[in-house]
Formats: C-alpha cells, sequence, structure tokens
C-alpha cells in the first residue's frame, strides 16, 4: 500500500475557552477484507483503526474505526482551547503503521 497523507485543519488563533472546529483526512483505501481481486482471491484488510487527538498532551478527542468507514477517512469534531498549544493527532493503521500531524494554536 502506498504512504497515507494526513491533512489536518486547525485555526491558527482562538480566543481563550474558544470552542474550535478541527476537520482532518487521511488518504487509506482502508481495505475491509470482503472483497475479492480479480483472481478470486481476498484481498486482506487494511483499516485506519484507531484516531487520537491530543491537545498538550491530553486526550481531546478518540475513536476507533471500522471496516464500514469509507476510504480516505474524514472526521470532525470541536475541541476548547484554554490556552496556546499543540494538537497531536494520530492514527494507526491494522499493519501497526502509525501516522501523525501535529497543529499548533495561539490563544490571544
Amino acid at each position: 500500500m502506498s504512504t497515507s497523507k494526513p491533512r489536518v485543519k486547525v485555526p491558527k488563533t482562538a480566543s481563550k475557552d474558544e470552542v474550535i472546529q478541527i476537520k482532518t483526512l487521511i488518504s487509506h483505501t482502508m481495505e475491509s477484507g470482503q472483497r475479492k481481486d480479480d483472481k478470486g482471491n481476498v484481498i486482506p484488510r487494511s483499516i485506519i483503526n484507531k484516531f487520537t487527538c491530543e491537545f498538550n498532551g491530553k486526550t481531546v478527542f478518540s475513536c476507533d474505526l471500522e471496516p464500514a468507514i469509507s476510504a480516505n477517512p474524514y472526521l470532525e469534531f470541536s475541541a476548547k482551547v484554554p490556552e496556546t498549544g499543540t494538537f497531536k493527532f494520530t492514527w494507526v493503521d491494522d499493519d501497526g503503521s502509525v501516522y501523525s500531524s501535529e497543529s499548533k494554536i495561539t490563544v490571544e
């Protein structure tokens, strides 16, 4: 499989305790393990199975993903920003690969 590429959209600034929208997308085929190739062989399952978002080391959002999730999973959620800091996003693949991205936000 090709390398998965995560993308995130986080505002660069926010007011103290503002609730912001965060959008994430990762390029991934999300193969369910239920399809067959042109020779009739089962295509092995290969999905992003876990997503976590941390802010300054504390988890603010996490979820488990299942085979029914479409390719290139998109997640959107809200988070309260109490201080200037860094969001860290982590996606875990069935094969043990871990993809991550970070985004800084400044509280004004």
